[in-house]
Protein backbone atom coordinates (compact mmCIF):
# COMPACT_ATOMS: atom_id res chain seq x y z
CA UNK A 1 0.00 0.00 0.00
CA UNK A 2 2.82 2.01 0.57
CA UNK A 3 4.29 2.43 -2.40
CA UNK A 4 1.62 2.28 -4.24
CA UNK A 5 0.64 5.57 -2.51
CA UNK A 6 4.19 6.59 -3.80
CA UNK A 7 3.79 5.77 -6.70
CA UNK A 8 0.85 8.11 -7.08
CA UNK A 9 2.05 11.22 -5.11
CA UNK A 10 5.26 10.75 -7.86
CA UNK A 11 5.25 13.77 -10.12
CA UNK A 12 2.87 12.63 -13.08
CA UNK A 13 5.02 11.21 -16.26
CA UNK A 14 5.40 13.32 -19.70
CA UNK A 15 3.70 12.33 -22.30
CA UNK A 16 4.58 12.65 -26.17
CA UNK A 17 4.76 16.29 -27.10
CA UNK A 18 1.31 18.06 -28.72
CA UNK A 19 1.21 19.47 -32.49
CA UNK A 20 2.66 23.13 -32.16
CA UNK A 21 -0.59 24.27 -32.99
CA UNK A 22 -2.67 22.52 -29.97
CA UNK A 23 0.65 23.93 -27.75
CA UNK A 24 -0.17 27.40 -28.80
CA UNK A 25 -4.25 26.76 -28.11
CA UNK A 26 -3.66 24.93 -24.78
CA UNK A 27 -0.43 27.01 -23.26
CA UNK A 28 -2.75 30.01 -22.74
CA UNK A 29 -5.80 28.09 -21.25
CA UNK A 30 -3.86 25.92 -18.60
CA UNK A 31 -1.84 28.80 -17.64
CA UNK A 32 -5.14 29.91 -16.28
CA UNK A 33 -6.71 26.64 -15.32
CA UNK A 34 -3.32 26.36 -12.95
CA UNK A 35 -3.02 29.96 -11.74
CA UNK A 36 -6.78 29.68 -10.55
CA UNK A 37 -6.51 26.16 -8.90
CA UNK A 38 -3.73 26.92 -6.83
CA UNK A 39 -5.12 30.08 -5.96
CA UNK A 40 -8.05 28.72 -4.66
CA UNK A 41 -6.70 25.68 -3.39
CA UNK A 42 -4.11 27.83 -1.07
CA UNK A 43 -6.70 30.15 -0.07
CA UNK A 44 -8.70 27.28 1.22
CA UNK A 45 -5.97 26.31 3.05
CA UNK A 46 -5.74 29.63 5.11
CA UNK A 47 -9.32 29.02 5.98
CA UNK A 48 -8.80 26.11 8.24
CA UNK A 49 -5.27 28.09 9.32
CA UNK A 50 -6.44 31.44 10.48
CA UNK A 51 -9.58 30.54 12.16
CA UNK A 52 -7.98 30.01 16.14
CA UNK A 53 -7.54 33.90 16.22
CA UNK A 54 -10.93 35.38 15.70
CA UNK A 55 -12.69 33.05 18.37
CA UNK A 56 -9.51 32.88 20.48
CA UNK A 57 -11.11 35.43 23.24
CA UNK A 58 -14.52 32.90 23.14
CA UNK A 59 -12.66 29.61 23.80
CA UNK A 60 -10.47 31.26 26.89
CA UNK A 61 -14.31 31.87 28.33
CA UNK A 62 -15.93 28.71 27.50
CA UNK A 63 -12.34 26.65 28.07
CA UNK A 64 -11.26 29.04 30.66
CA UNK A 65 -7.62 29.35 28.96
CA UNK A 66 -5.75 32.50 29.71
CA UNK A 67 -3.72 34.32 27.31
CA UNK A 68 -0.72 32.49 27.82
CA UNK A 69 -2.26 29.14 26.94
CA UNK A 70 -3.51 30.46 23.67
CA UNK A 71 0.09 31.89 22.81
CA UNK A 72 1.69 28.41 23.52
CA UNK A 73 -0.98 26.53 20.84
CA UNK A 74 -0.15 29.76 18.63
CA UNK A 75 3.14 28.90 19.20
CA UNK A 76 3.12 25.21 18.41
CA UNK A 77 1.22 25.71 15.05
CA UNK A 78 3.84 28.06 13.81
CA UNK A 79 6.68 25.82 14.34
CA UNK A 80 5.32 22.35 13.42
CA UNK A 81 4.14 24.81 9.98
CA UNK A 82 8.01 26.07 10.02
CA UNK A 83 9.13 22.65 10.12
CA UNK A 84 6.59 21.36 8.09
CA UNK A 85 7.08 23.76 5.07
CA UNK A 86 10.72 23.01 5.19
CA UNK A 87 10.66 19.21 5.45
CA UNK A 88 7.98 18.63 2.91
CA UNK A 89 9.21 21.70 0.66
CA UNK A 90 12.07 19.17 0.30
CA UNK A 91 9.30 16.28 -0.35
CA UNK A 92 6.88 18.21 -2.73
CA UNK A 93 10.05 18.94 -5.31
CA UNK A 94 10.08 15.36 -5.92
CA UNK A 95 6.08 14.73 -6.23
CA UNK A 96 2.95 15.57 -7.99
CA UNK A 97 1.83 18.96 -7.07
CA UNK A 98 -1.53 17.71 -7.79
CA UNK A 99 -1.93 15.19 -5.46
CA UNK A 100 0.36 17.11 -2.56
CA UNK A 101 -1.85 19.72 -2.97
CA UNK A 102 -5.11 18.17 -2.69
CA UNK A 103 -3.85 15.93 0.72
CA UNK A 104 -2.79 18.81 2.35
CA UNK A 105 -6.33 20.40 2.25
CA UNK A 106 -8.20 16.59 2.99
CA UNK A 107 -5.43 16.08 6.82
CA UNK A 108 -6.26 19.75 7.70
CA UNK A 109 -9.62 19.07 7.10
CA UNK A 110 -9.60 16.29 9.49
CA UNK A 111 -7.53 18.31 12.19
CA UNK A 112 -10.34 20.92 12.22
CA UNK A 113 -12.80 18.64 12.66
CA UNK A 114 -11.13 16.90 15.53
CA UNK A 115 -10.26 20.52 17.08
CA UNK A 116 -13.21 21.32 17.37
CA UNK A 117 -14.82 18.01 18.97
CA UNK A 118 -12.04 18.42 21.29
CA UNK A 119 -12.08 20.00 24.53
CA UNK A 120 -9.22 20.22 26.52
CA UNK A 121 -5.50 22.35 26.95
CA UNK A 122 -3.92 19.09 25.74
CA UNK A 123 -5.85 17.98 22.85
CA UNK A 124 -6.24 21.41 21.38
CA UNK A 125 -2.32 21.91 22.00
CA UNK A 126 -0.96 18.74 19.91
CA UNK A 127 -3.97 18.44 17.57
CA UNK A 128 -3.05 22.23 16.50
CA UNK A 129 0.43 21.65 16.33
CA UNK A 130 -0.21 18.61 14.05
CA UNK A 131 -2.64 21.10 11.82
CA UNK A 132 0.52 23.19 11.77
CA UNK A 133 2.58 20.41 10.13
CA UNK A 134 0.15 19.30 7.55
CA UNK A 135 -0.40 23.27 6.47
CA UNK A 136 3.59 22.67 5.47
CA UNK A 137 2.33 20.96 2.33
CA UNK A 138 0.18 23.31 0.80
CA UNK A 139 2.85 26.23 0.35
CA UNK A 140 5.78 24.29 -2.22
CA UNK A 141 3.15 22.28 -4.44
CA UNK A 142 1.27 25.52 -5.34
CA UNK A 143 5.00 27.05 -5.63
CA UNK A 144 6.13 24.15 -7.77
CA UNK A 145 3.64 24.91 -10.70
CA UNK A 146 3.86 28.61 -10.45
CA UNK A 147 7.64 27.86 -11.42
CA UNK A 148 6.53 25.39 -14.10
CA UNK A 149 4.43 27.30 -15.54
CA UNK A 150 5.03 30.67 -15.34
CA UNK A 151 9.01 32.40 -16.41
CA UNK A 152 11.47 33.70 -14.03
CA UNK A 153 10.82 37.28 -16.04
CA UNK A 154 6.97 37.36 -15.12
CA UNK A 155 7.78 35.99 -11.64
CA UNK A 156 7.30 39.46 -10.07
CA UNK A 157 3.56 39.82 -11.49
CA UNK A 158 1.98 35.94 -11.68
CA UNK A 159 3.75 35.19 -8.25
CA UNK A 160 2.45 38.43 -6.46
CA UNK A 161 -1.31 37.44 -7.90
CA UNK A 162 -1.04 34.13 -6.49
CA UNK A 163 0.41 35.21 -3.44
CA UNK A 164 -2.83 37.31 -2.34
CA UNK A 165 -4.28 33.87 -2.23
CA UNK A 166 -3.43 34.19 1.02
CA UNK A 167 -4.68 37.69 1.98
CA UNK A 168 -8.23 36.47 0.58
CA UNK A 169 -8.67 33.00 2.42
CA UNK A 170 -7.06 34.49 5.69
CA UNK A 171 -9.37 37.68 5.48
CA UNK A 172 -12.05 35.23 4.82
CA UNK A 173 -11.40 32.72 7.68
CA UNK A 174 -11.49 35.69 9.91
CA UNK A 175 -15.36 36.71 8.74
CA UNK A 176 -16.55 32.82 8.70
CA UNK A 177 -15.11 31.87 11.62
CA UNK A 178 -16.83 34.76 13.72
CA UNK A 179 -20.24 34.35 11.73
CA UNK A 180 -20.27 30.72 12.08
CA UNK A 181 -19.30 30.58 16.11
CA UNK A 182 -22.25 33.80 16.29
CA UNK A 183 -25.10 32.27 13.93
CA UNK A 184 -24.48 28.35 14.60
CA UNK A 185 -24.31 28.77 18.56
CA UNK A 186 -20.92 27.79 19.80
CA UNK A 187 -16.95 28.25 19.23
CA UNK A 188 -17.07 24.89 17.45
CA UNK A 189 -18.26 25.98 14.37
CA UNK A 190 -15.18 28.04 13.12
CA UNK A 191 -13.52 24.70 12.52
CA UNK A 192 -16.43 22.26 11.48
CA UNK A 193 -17.36 25.32 8.71
CA UNK A 194 -14.19 25.72 7.43
CA UNK A 195 -12.92 22.33 7.66
CA UNK A 196 -16.00 21.02 5.44
CA UNK A 197 -15.04 23.96 3.08
CA UNK A 198 -11.23 22.51 2.81
CA UNK A 199 -12.47 19.28 2.56
CA UNK A 200 -14.77 20.63 -0.73
CA UNK A 201 -11.51 22.34 -1.71
CA UNK A 202 -9.20 18.65 -1.35
CA UNK A 203 -11.45 17.09 -3.92
CA UNK A 204 -11.58 20.28 -6.71
CA UNK A 205 -7.94 19.89 -6.46
CA UNK A 206 -7.11 16.80 -7.23
CA UNK A 207 -10.17 17.07 -10.66
CA UNK A 208 -8.76 20.85 -11.80
CA UNK A 209 -5.20 21.06 -10.80
CA UNK A 210 -2.02 19.46 -13.59
CA UNK A 211 1.46 19.11 -12.59
CA UNK A 212 4.42 19.98 -15.26
CA UNK A 213 3.04 21.48 -18.83
CA UNK A 214 5.76 17.68 -19.86
CA UNK A 215 2.84 16.11 -18.43
CA UNK A 216 -0.13 17.33 -20.68
CA UNK A 217 2.09 17.02 -23.70
CA UNK A 218 3.16 20.92 -23.46
CA UNK A 219 7.39 21.99 -23.48
CA UNK A 220 8.47 23.54 -20.49
CA UNK A 221 7.64 27.40 -20.50
CA UNK A 222 10.39 28.78 -21.13
CA UNK A 223 10.44 27.13 -24.30
CA UNK A 224 7.15 28.27 -24.98
CA UNK A 225 7.89 31.72 -23.98
CA UNK A 226 11.71 31.60 -25.54
CA UNK A 227 12.66 32.62 -22.00
CA UNK A 228 15.89 30.29 -21.86
CA UNK A 229 18.73 32.14 -20.00
CA UNK A 230 22.16 31.61 -21.08
CA UNK A 231 23.13 29.64 -18.42
CA UNK A 232 20.10 27.06 -19.17
CA UNK A 233 20.84 27.57 -22.66
CA UNK A 234 24.72 26.33 -22.02
CA UNK A 235 24.18 23.52 -19.57
CA UNK A 236 21.07 22.54 -20.49
CA UNK A 237 19.98 21.42 -17.17
CA UNK A 238 16.80 23.54 -17.07
CA UNK A 239 14.14 20.06 -16.60
CA UNK A 240 16.76 18.03 -14.61
CA UNK A 241 15.28 16.43 -11.43
CA UNK A 242 17.87 17.57 -8.37
CA UNK A 243 19.67 15.46 -6.38
CA UNK A 244 19.14 15.93 -2.46
CA UNK A 245 22.64 17.11 -1.82
CA UNK A 246 21.94 19.86 -4.91
CA UNK A 247 18.35 20.80 -3.86
CA UNK A 248 19.67 21.30 0.37
CA UNK A 249 23.52 22.04 0.16
CA UNK A 250 24.00 23.82 -3.65
CA UNK A 251 20.83 26.08 -3.53
CA UNK A 252 20.04 26.78 -0.09
CA UNK A 253 22.49 26.21 2.87
CA UNK A 254 25.34 27.53 0.94
CA UNK A 255 24.00 30.71 -0.36
CA UNK A 256 24.83 33.36 1.90
CA UNK A 257 21.65 35.69 0.83
CA UNK A 258 19.29 32.93 1.66
CA UNK A 259 20.86 32.51 4.86
CA UNK A 260 20.24 36.47 4.70
CA UNK A 261 16.77 36.63 3.34
CA UNK A 262 15.79 34.03 6.32
CA UNK A 263 16.73 36.24 9.25
CA UNK A 264 15.16 39.00 7.13
CA UNK A 265 11.98 36.41 6.96
CA UNK A 266 12.11 35.59 10.56
CA UNK A 267 11.25 39.35 11.87
CA UNK A 268 9.17 40.23 9.09
CA UNK A 269 6.87 37.50 10.09
CA UNK A 270 6.94 38.82 13.91
CA UNK A 271 5.25 41.94 12.03
CA UNK A 272 3.27 40.33 9.70
CA UNK A 273 0.99 37.60 12.54
CA UNK A 274 1.32 40.22 15.38
CA UNK A 275 -2.04 41.12 14.62
CA UNK A 276 -3.41 38.61 12.86
CA UNK A 277 -2.63 36.15 15.75
CA UNK A 278 -3.34 38.80 18.04
CA UNK A 279 -5.07 42.04 16.64
CA UNK A 280 -8.50 40.86 17.06
CA UNK A 281 -8.01 40.01 20.78
CA UNK A 282 -6.26 43.94 20.76
CA UNK A 283 -9.26 45.83 19.26
CA UNK A 284 -11.92 43.83 21.38
CA UNK A 285 -10.22 44.09 24.84
CA UNK A 286 -8.66 47.67 24.24
CA UNK A 287 -11.24 49.82 21.55
CA UNK A 288 -14.01 48.11 22.34
CA UNK A 289 -14.86 45.96 19.60
CA UNK A 290 -17.32 43.32 19.13
CA UNK A 291 -16.70 39.80 17.84
CA UNK A 292 -17.62 40.74 14.40
CA UNK A 293 -15.34 43.60 14.67
CA UNK A 294 -12.55 41.40 16.10
CA UNK A 295 -13.21 39.11 12.85
CA UNK A 296 -13.02 42.40 10.59
CA UNK A 297 -9.62 43.42 11.92
CA UNK A 298 -8.15 40.68 10.72
CA UNK A 299 -10.04 40.79 7.58
CA UNK A 300 -8.98 44.51 6.84
CA UNK A 301 -5.70 43.63 7.81
CA UNK A 302 -5.39 40.73 5.24
CA UNK A 303 -7.51 42.37 2.08
CA UNK A 304 -4.98 45.12 2.57
CA UNK A 305 -2.42 43.76 0.89
CA UNK A 306 -3.69 42.14 -2.23
CA UNK A 307 -3.73 45.38 -4.38
CA UNK A 308 -0.32 46.70 -3.18
CA UNK A 309 1.26 42.90 -3.16
CA UNK A 310 -0.10 42.65 -6.87
CA UNK A 311 1.00 46.39 -7.81
CA UNK A 312 4.21 46.09 -6.06
CA UNK A 313 5.02 42.63 -7.52
CA UNK A 314 4.61 43.98 -11.32
CA UNK A 315 6.73 46.98 -10.18
CA UNK A 316 9.66 44.68 -9.47
CA UNK A 317 9.70 43.38 -12.92
CA UNK A 318 10.06 46.93 -14.48
CA UNK A 319 12.72 47.48 -12.19
CA UNK A 320 14.50 44.71 -13.58
CA UNK A 321 13.71 42.32 -10.72
CA UNK A 322 15.53 44.82 -7.86
CA UNK A 323 12.91 43.71 -5.43
CA UNK A 324 14.78 44.65 -2.20
CA UNK A 325 14.42 48.31 -2.04
CA UNK A 326 10.72 47.84 -2.82
CA UNK A 327 10.51 45.80 -0.03
CA UNK A 328 13.13 47.71 2.31
CA UNK A 329 11.45 50.92 1.62
CA UNK A 330 7.60 49.12 2.70
CA UNK A 331 8.62 48.36 6.02
CA UNK A 332 8.71 52.53 6.99
CA UNK A 333 5.37 53.31 6.49
CA UNK A 334 4.11 49.88 8.94
CA UNK A 335 6.40 51.71 11.35
CA UNK A 336 4.13 54.80 11.72
CA UNK A 337 0.71 52.30 11.14
CA UNK A 338 2.11 50.53 14.23
CA UNK A 339 2.37 53.93 16.29
CA UNK A 340 -0.80 55.95 15.36
CA UNK A 341 -2.60 52.05 15.60
CA UNK A 342 -1.22 52.49 19.67
CA UNK A 343 -1.43 55.89 20.07
CA UNK A 344 -5.42 56.35 19.29
CA UNK A 345 -7.22 55.79 21.95
CA UNK A 346 -10.51 53.86 22.13
CA UNK A 347 -13.17 54.73 20.16
CA UNK A 348 -12.12 55.72 16.80
CA UNK A 349 -12.22 52.52 15.45
CA UNK A 350 -12.54 53.77 11.94
CA UNK A 351 -8.82 55.12 12.53
CA UNK A 352 -8.13 51.56 13.90
CA UNK A 353 -9.07 49.84 10.82
CA UNK A 354 -7.24 52.52 8.94
CA UNK A 355 -4.21 51.19 10.15
CA UNK A 356 -4.78 47.77 9.81
CA UNK A 357 -5.25 47.89 6.36
CA UNK A 358 -2.49 50.33 6.24
CA UNK A 359 -0.16 47.48 7.86
CA UNK A 360 -1.16 44.83 5.48
CA UNK A 361 -1.13 46.97 2.41
CA UNK A 362 2.57 47.13 2.77
CA UNK A 363 3.48 43.64 4.87
CA UNK A 364 2.45 41.10 2.59
CA UNK A 365 4.08 42.87 -0.21
CA UNK A 366 7.62 42.54 1.96
CA UNK A 367 6.81 38.79 2.28
CA UNK A 368 6.05 38.15 -0.70
CA UNK A 369 9.09 39.66 -2.74
CA UNK A 370 11.88 38.30 0.39
CA UNK A 371 10.41 34.79 -1.12
CA UNK A 372 10.23 35.69 -4.57
CA UNK A 373 14.15 36.76 -3.75
CA UNK A 374 14.91 33.43 -2.64
CA UNK A 375 13.32 32.04 -5.70
CA UNK A 376 15.50 34.34 -8.47
CA UNK A 377 19.08 32.80 -6.88
CA UNK A 378 17.67 28.79 -7.23
CA UNK A 379 16.41 26.65 -9.91
CA UNK A 380 12.88 25.75 -10.36
CA UNK A 381 13.48 22.30 -9.70
CA UNK A 382 14.06 23.67 -5.95
CA UNK A 383 11.35 26.42 -5.30
CA UNK A 384 10.12 23.86 -2.21
CA UNK A 385 13.43 23.36 -0.74
CA UNK A 386 13.91 27.41 -0.88
CA UNK A 387 11.07 28.38 0.01
CA UNK A 388 10.72 25.68 2.98
CA UNK A 389 13.91 27.07 4.42
CA UNK A 390 12.76 30.70 4.16
CA UNK A 391 9.70 29.69 5.54
CA UNK A 392 10.79 27.81 8.41
CA UNK A 393 12.42 30.97 9.20
CA UNK A 394 9.23 32.98 9.09
CA UNK A 395 7.50 30.69 11.64
CA UNK A 396 10.13 30.63 13.95
CA UNK A 397 9.52 33.97 14.37
CA UNK A 398 5.97 33.51 14.27
CA UNK A 399 6.46 30.83 16.79
CA UNK A 400 8.74 33.86 19.11
CA UNK A 401 5.85 36.54 18.74
CA UNK A 402 3.11 33.85 19.89
CA UNK A 403 4.73 32.67 22.55
CA UNK A 404 6.30 35.97 23.54
CA UNK A 405 3.84 38.24 23.23
CA UNK A 406 1.52 35.88 25.12
CA UNK A 407 3.89 35.51 27.97
CA UNK A 408 3.70 39.55 28.05
CA UNK A 409 0.11 39.80 28.03
CA UNK A 410 -0.26 37.46 30.79
CA UNK A 411 3.07 38.55 32.92
CA UNK A 412 2.78 42.12 32.46
CA UNK A 413 -0.49 42.49 33.01
CA UNK A 414 -0.66 40.74 36.30
CA UNK A 415 2.03 43.18 37.46
CA UNK A 416 0.93 46.42 36.01
CA UNK A 417 -2.68 46.57 34.07
CA UNK A 418 -3.83 45.40 30.24
CA UNK A 419 -2.87 48.82 28.71
CA UNK A 420 1.20 48.40 30.03
CA UNK A 421 0.92 45.22 29.02
CA UNK A 422 0.07 46.05 24.92
CA UNK A 423 2.69 48.41 25.60
CA UNK A 424 4.93 46.10 25.67
CA UNK A 425 3.81 44.17 22.73
CA UNK A 426 3.87 46.83 19.91
CA UNK A 427 7.40 47.84 21.39
CA UNK A 428 8.46 44.67 20.18
CA UNK A 429 6.69 44.94 17.26
CA UNK A 430 8.51 48.21 16.35
CA UNK A 431 11.47 46.91 17.09
CA UNK A 432 11.24 44.02 15.30
CA UNK A 433 10.02 45.84 12.21
CA UNK A 434 12.92 47.77 12.26
CA UNK A 435 15.57 44.87 12.27
CA UNK A 436 13.47 43.20 9.17
CA UNK A 437 14.12 47.00 7.50
CA UNK A 438 17.80 46.74 8.26
CA UNK A 439 18.54 43.56 6.58
CA UNK A 440 16.70 43.74 3.59
CA UNK A 441 18.53 47.27 2.92
CA UNK A 442 21.50 45.33 2.05
CA UNK A 443 19.60 43.15 -0.50
CA UNK A 444 18.98 47.07 -2.43
CA UNK A 445 21.32 46.34 -5.22
CA UNK A 446 20.34 42.67 -5.49
CA UNK A 447 19.09 41.06 -9.00
CA UNK A 448 17.61 37.70 -10.11
CA UNK A 449 20.19 35.22 -10.81
CA UNK A 450 19.88 35.35 -14.32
Amino acid sequence: MSSGFLRWLAPAAPIPRLPDAEVQRLYPRYRRRILECTFLGYATSYLVRNNLAPVSKDIESALYYDHAMIGNILAATAITYGIGKFVMGAVSDRSSSRVFLACALLLTALCNFAFGASATYSAHFWLWALNGFVQGMAWPPCGRSMAHWFSEKERGLTFSIWNTSHNVGGGIAGFIAAQATLYLGGWQYAFYVPGALALIGSVYVLWRLRDTPQSVGLPPVEEYRNDYTEETRAHGTLERELTTWELLVDNVLCNKIIWLLAFANFFAYITRYSMLDWGAMYVREMKGANITGGGAAVLVNEFGGIPSTILLGWLTDRMGGRRGRIATLSLVPILAAFTVLHLTPSGYIAIDMAMLGLIGFFIYPVINLIVIMALDLTSKKAIGTAAGFIGLFGYLGRTAQAKGFGWMLHHYENLYGKATAWDYVFYAILAATSISMALLALTWKLKPRA
